[in-house]
């Protein structure tokens, strides 16, 4: 049987060793086909990173689709049931690394754009696509200096789609329309070492810690909202001690991470954790660092025209969910747009065997291609 124009575009990116930061060629491949449909094409580099900025049409809106060429690593080869860059057909699953996280979705966006153009030439507003290689990576040459240098010339998206796996037991039952926020910190706790027989001779780390580890813990930082549940707070790390049994350790270090909703910021988290230290007598150093900001797209004409999509493709309803990570709308949303992830199923993302389903490829393809009609449809 020949392959659908999704599942064969698929498979072309698929086969493509595109291991974080190199795009290895998936955006020639992209290029070559967007040129043919009437996109402007920018590459834009930055160190490692390779960057896309294609856009079709000059007015407003700007319907954007943004993902990534990158994947993680393999982990053991030996370990696949089919090798990761050698695209395979099984049981009704596409197998290969970047099936699912993302390039399913970049192959369903494509196709979705050339089955629109087609009937559309004269489609209303701009139709864009800013695809990295940098969104499994740092995160720091990607999208965020895409977006830098788009602001830096006024140029906005109204309404973005990021092709993240969203979906969780069948294709389209999720739209992510926000994510929360994640603030980390690298913290030591400063003691004196010495002999645990002579405690009256030390200042133990851990001890020193406990108290106000078990009030950090316990906190309730807010009640979170209709979109998002009350941040939290995790420690990751926790490392003291030289091995031995009979010494007490002089510092003890630590990684935490909050994954904060709208109903705080940043700065109160920090201001709230560093109170309470002070206040438990801790002497500690700490390097906070914000991955990413949260935010929210409410009800609105992007919302609902995947929703209506969705139901169409479909049958069922979908439900809009803000849980998960961080992705890269984290650095879209703060210029104005409208953002929601919607991609295929997440169950075997950044695992060995990632896979897809190819009949979800079909259907996120006619999703996508719902989306652009509701939106832009001439």
């Amino acid at each position: 049987m020949t392959d659908t124009a999704t599942l064969s575009l698929a498979k072309q990116l698929l086969a493509i060793e595109s291991v974080t930061p190199k795009d290895a060629g998936c955006m020639e491949v992209m290029g070559a086909r967007l040129k043919a449909l009437g996109f402007k094409l920018e590459i834009m580099q930055f160190g490692e990173v390779t960057n896309l900025w294609a856009r079709r049409g000059e007015t407003s809106p700007v319907l954007c689709f943004a993902g990534h060429t990158d994947v993680v690593p393999t982990g053991p080869i030996e370990s696949w049931q089919f090798p990761p860059f050698e695209p395979t057909e099984h049981n009704g699953m596409l197998y290969g690394r970047g099936a699912a996280d993302m390039k399913g979705s970049i192959a369903c966006w494509l196709v979705a754009l050339e089955e629109f153009i087609a009937t559309n030439p004269n489609h209303e507003g701009s139709i864009a696509l800013l695809i990295t290689s940098d969104e499994e990576g740092p995160a720091k040459d990607g999208t965020v200096r895409v977006i830098e240098t788009l602001e830096s010339r006024g140029e906005k998206i109204d309404w973005c789609i990021v092709g993240e796996p969203s979906s969780t037991h069948k294709v389209g039952d999720i739209i992510k329309n926000g994510r929360r926020g994640s603030l980390n910190a690298k913290v030591s706790i400063h003691g004196v070492q010495g002999h645990v027989a002579y405690p009256h001779l030390v200042t133990n780390p851990i001890h020193m810690l406990a108290p106000a580890l078990a009030e950090l813990t316990s906190t309730k930082w807010d009640e979170g909202n209709d979109y998002f549940p009350p941040t939290s707070f995790q420690v990751s790390n926790f490392n003291a001690g030289t091995g031995a049994t009979n010494v007490v350790a002089g510092t003890a270090d630590l990684l935490w991470n909050f994954r904060f909703s709208t109903q705080v910021s940043d700065q109160q988290l920090i201001n709230w954790t560093e109170d309470i230290l002070h206040r438990h007598q801790v002497k500690f150093s700490i390097d906070w660092n914000t991955s990413g900001q949260p935010f929210l797209t409410e009800p609105g004409a992007l919302v609902e025209a995947c929703q209506k999509s969705i139901l169409a493709n479909t049958g069922y309803a979908t439900e809009l969910s803000t849980s998960g990570g961080t992705s890269d709308g984290r650095f879209i949303a703060p210029t104005g747009a409208q953002v929601v992830e919607l991609g295929p199923r997440n169950n075997t993302i950044h695992q060995l065997n990632e896979c897809v389903s190819i009949n979800d490829l079909e259907s996120l393809t006619g999703i996508y291609h719902g989306v652009l009609v509701e939106l832009l449809g001439d």
